[in-house]
Parts: structure tokens; sequence; C-alpha cells
């Protein structure tokens, strides 16, 4: 499995950015997906999931701004993330999770979001 994470870059507070996460190698639809984040100095935190189910979880920090979602024909997952702020700042990571022992990370995409 590969993901391939796509679409960050720098706004300006109050802007949006759309991340992307492109899988192959299997499909995404059934499995638990998710967006985490990393800022300078901190843990990786979790951002927003979604079960195979279809079950969604914000942080309370991004709930009402960031909207997750998957396109299982085009096998992609994706972050709509609206009025960003400075503290939205962050390298950020799609997870796929399969089983126990088999959980997919994508590369870093920055987001930088300037007051």
């Amino acid at each position: 499995v590969q993901l391939q994470a796509s679409g960050g870059g720098e706004v300006q507070a109050g802007g949006s950015l759309r991340l992307s996460c492109a899988a192959s190698g299997r499909r995404i639809n059934g499995y638990f997906m998710a967006w985490y984040r990393q800022a300078s100095g901190e843990q990786r935190k979790l951002v927003a999931s979604m079960t195979g189910g279809g079950r969604i979880n914000y942080a309370d920090s991004v709930k009402g701004r960031f909207t997750i979602s998957r396109d299982n024909a085009k096998n992609t997952m994706t972050l709509q993330m609206n009025s960003l702020k400075p503290e939205d700042t962050a390298v950020y990571y799609c997870k796929m999770y399969i089983g126990i022992g088999h959980e997919y990370w994508g590369q870093e995409t920055q987001v930088t979001v300037s007051s």
C-alpha cells in the first residue's frame, strides 16, 4: 500500500486548503482512514478520522472548520480545511489502518498559515 499526500501550501489566516491522499495497492473503502498533523516541537496528533463504516471524528480544535471525506471510486481521501488559523500550521500526514501491524502513512505535506 502506498499513500500519496498532496495539497499543502501556504495561506493567510482565514483561507482554505484541500489536502488529498491517494491510495494505491489496496482499495480504501471499508478501512479506517485518518489525517494527523505534527507541529514543530510537538507530537503527532489526530486531526480527523473516518472509520470503514463512515463514522467521522474530529479533533476539537478543527471541528466546524475541517471536513474529512473519501471518494471510493477515486480511491482518495481528502481533508477540506477552511477558516485556517496560524495554529493549524504543521506537517500533515494521512494514514490508512488495515489491521494490527498493517498501518500505512503517506509522506508529509506542509501546511503553513500566516497571520
